[in-house]
Parts: C-alpha cells; structure tokens; sequence
C-alpha cells in the first residue's frame, strides 16, 4: 500500500525574475512523497503560472485528489489528470522514484551513472542592454557555445546591436546563437524582423508572433529565411490527434518541449513521436523547476539521444533551491560524483 503526501513550497529568485525587471519574485511549486515499505519516491509539480494551461483555481485540489488516489496505480492517475501537466509529470516522477533502488537515479544512462555531459545553451534573460550584455560575457566565460537570448522586450535595433556585437567577435561555428520571442512581434512585422535577424547566423527563433494565430504562423514558417522553434503554440494541446494536427498545419522546423507545461514524460514522447514522422527536430527546455524537477529531466532528456544543446540551465536561478549533485560547467550540465542528494534533509525542508 503506497501512501502519499504533498507540500507546496515557494522557490525565491536570486534576481527577480531572472531580469532586471523584477517580474517574478518568487515561483510556487508542489511536491509529491510516496512511501511504501522501505521505498520512498519524491516528484515535482511544477505549476507555472500566467503560462501553463493549467493554471486554475482547483489545481491544489487536483494534487490533494491525486495523493488520496495514489493506489489506483500511475496510468490512471494520468488519465484523469491530463488536463494538468505539470501533475502528471510530478506523478511519472514520483512512481519512477519510488520504483529505483535509489530514489534520484531515475534512468540509466552515461548521464547517471559516467557523469557524462549534456551540452546545454546559456540563459540570457531579457533586460536592458547592459544587463544582457553583462550576462553574455559571464556565459562565454563559462564556456558556453550556444547561447539564447530573450528579445523582443525592447528597441528591436539595438537588439540586433547586440547580436551583431555577438557576431563581430565569434562565428555560428564558434558560438551559436538561438533566440526567444515569446510571441512579441506582430503579424505584420514578423517576417521584416526574421530576415534581418537572418543576417546574425541565428540557428532559431522561438515563438515569434503570439501562439493561436495557425495561418500566420504556418505561413511564417513557410517564408522564414531562418528556422522557428514552437513553444507556447504547444502548451494545452493534450490529445494525440490534436498535436498531430497541430504540427502538420503549421510545419515548423523545431519544437521545444517542456514536460511540465506539455504533459510530462508521456505527453512529451507523444510530441517527439509525431514530429520525427513529419521531420520536425526537437529539443528540451526546463521551466523554471527545481532541481528534483530538472534532476528529472535532464535524466530523461539524456535517454533520449539528441545531439542539439538542451535548455538545462536554469536551476542557479533560484536562492532556496534543493541542495543537488547536479552541476553546470563549460557549457554542459553534469551530475557531480562528489555530492549526493540528501533525502532525509531534503523532506525537512519540504515538511514530509
């Protein structure tokens, strides 16, 4: 008999945000304990709001409704779950947990258990200039090769200042660079801004115009001189039928997946399916978990054989965050031989 708990807990940002517009202070998340016997499993909710499709007055109740049905088994739980991804995902974890002889080795694979690397892109939050340009310098002195940068907030010239900056000093062999709109420009502007982003060698750009607008952004896709990435255009899209229908119409060049906002571990695999059938490449992004939820995903995503740069880098944001093996360094994310994970301080921390 499984028995299973939650605690709510809130993750403080070093900087707000991760910007110098002090958006976002600090960020809820839930975490799941099961025990069974000897056996315990922990997994990650990572509830985003203002983004997640699941972002509801009810979602509390929906972790509460999943811990007192924990022994209807995972497959279940899931189904009547689906509407709340980043619950489902927190449940794949916690079974997954449960079910290992140690509760944070979660695959095997050289990732786990050589300390082989996943290369990953470096973070550069959107903010005025000289902030960004700050954090550009401290990602290549840490040896990063891909480096993202938010745009789209400010003057788009000087954005591309910036990026021809970038280009003056290094190639796209020496370092590459992908871009994130969030949905910033306009129907009408976007493809002007894409071809002059065009000029800086630019791998990607994610999200450029707000998702929904399907012909716009099938058409974009279409003329674009340079590759787009879909985010936010899969975020409650849950039914197999749907995705695929979604990513035939649109036809993008990429697809970022992020488990906690698009369905966990399975939802995810259901994406990755249908867009290696249409030749559609992929890549994976944290959203803003901790590190039991990055711990899991990096684990996963190394499964998973990609060769591009994942979107791993965001567990320094915060300033509570779970002591972890997991380390960052020239450019690639690691799990550190030295250090080990501590449950019985990690459930302290997180009253279980």
């Amino acid at each position: 008999m499984i028995k299973a708990q939650y605690s709510k807990y809130f993750l403080r940002f070093k900087t707000p945000g991760g910007t110098s517009r002090g958006l976002l202070r600090k960020k809820e998340t839930f975490f799941i304990h099961l025990k069974d016997g000897d056996r315990e499993g922990i997994g990650e909710c990572a509830l985003f709001r203002g983004l997640s499709a699941e972002d509801l007055p009810d979602y509390e109740e929906k972790v509460h409704w999943a811990c007192t049905h924990i022994n209807k088994g995972l497959s279940y739980l899931l189904e009547n779950v689906k509407a709340y991804p980043s619950i489902q995902f927190g449940l794949e974890q916690a079974f997954l947990s449960l079910s290992s002889e140690n509760p944070f080795h979660l695959f095997s694979t050289p990732f786990v258990n050589q300390g082989a690397p996943i290369e990953i892109n470096g973070l550069v939050w959107m903010g005025e200039i000289p902030f960004m340009e700050k954090q550009i310098e401290e990602k290549l002195n840490q040896g990063f090769t891909t480096l993202k940068l938010k745009i789209g907030a400010l003057d788009f010239d000087k954005e591309c200042a910036l990026l021809a900056a970038i280009r003056k000093r290094f190639s796209r062999e020496e370092i590459e660079i992908r871009v994130d709109a969030n949905g910033a420009f306009s129907q009408e502007s976007a493809l002007e801004k894409l071809e002059k982003l065009a000029a800086f060698d630019i791998h990607s750009i994610e999200q450029p115009i707000r998702k929904g607008q399907l012909e716009a952004m099938r058409e974009l896709c279409q003329k674009s001189p340079l590759p787009i990435a879909l985010d936010e255009e899969l975020i409650g899209v849950f039914d197999m039928e749907d995705k695929r229908a979604l990513l035939q119409k649109i036809k993008p060049q990429y697809i970022i997946l992020k488990p906690s906002l698009v369905g966990g571990i399975q939802g995810s695999e259901q994406w990755i399916e249908i867009a290696d059938s249409l030749g559609i490449d992929w890549w994976i992004t944290s959203a803003l978990e901790s590190n039991i939820g990055l711990n899991a995903i990096a684990q996963w995503t190394s499964s998973l054989g990609s060769k591009l740069p994942q979107g791993l880098g965001t567990g320094g944001l915060f300033a509570n965050n779970m002591e972890s093996p997991l380390l960052v360094r020239q450019g690639a994310l690691y799990i550190d031989a030295q250090k080990k994970w501590h449950l019985d301080a990690l459930k302290n921390k997180l009253n279980f």
